[in-house]
């Protein structure tokens, strides 16, 4: 392990469930086909081509799920500021808020932790498990 990442000593993150992970400019939450067949499973939709068709859009050779035009993601219960589908979650969701982009310098952790009420806070992560969940997806 690189004992050199100024994170080396660990970070702190407890969810708020908040939702503003979930909420804001438009993005990308990017899915695999595992992903993809573990949300249709957990809408309850027949098949992987039906459920593509209505929560998914193409980027390229990649995929990611739709957003509302607000940029919230639409799997986002703005009632319950929630998660629709939390346990099927994509990769990306789970690996918030370990994601290189957060984790380039003290700056950019700041930056998270101003927007995301739970960074900086609660349990504190080892430089394993944050390495092990920034290793799930590049983001």
């Amino acid at each position: 392990m690189d004992d050199q990442r100024w994170y080396r000593d660990g970070l702190r993150f407890e969810c708020t469930q908040c939702g503003n992970c979930c909420t804001g400019a438009p993005g990308y939450v990017w899915v695999n086909k595992h992903e993809i067949q573990q949300l249709t499973a957990q809408v309850g939709m027949a098949t992987e081509e039906e459920f593509e068709d209505r929560y998914v859009r193409r980027i390229g050779i990649r995929k990611s799920l739709r957003e509302f035009p607000n940029g919230d993601c639409v799997f986002f219960d703005t009632r319950s500021r929630r998660c629709t589908v939390y346990p099927a979650r994509p990769r990306q969701c789970r690996s918030w808020p370990f994601w290189d982009s957060n984790l380039r310098n003290p700056a950019a952790w700041e930056e998270t932790c101003r927007i995301c009420p739970g960074s900086g806070q609660g349990r504190l992560y080892p430089i394993e498990t944050i390495e092990a969940q920034r290793q799930t997806i590049r983001v």
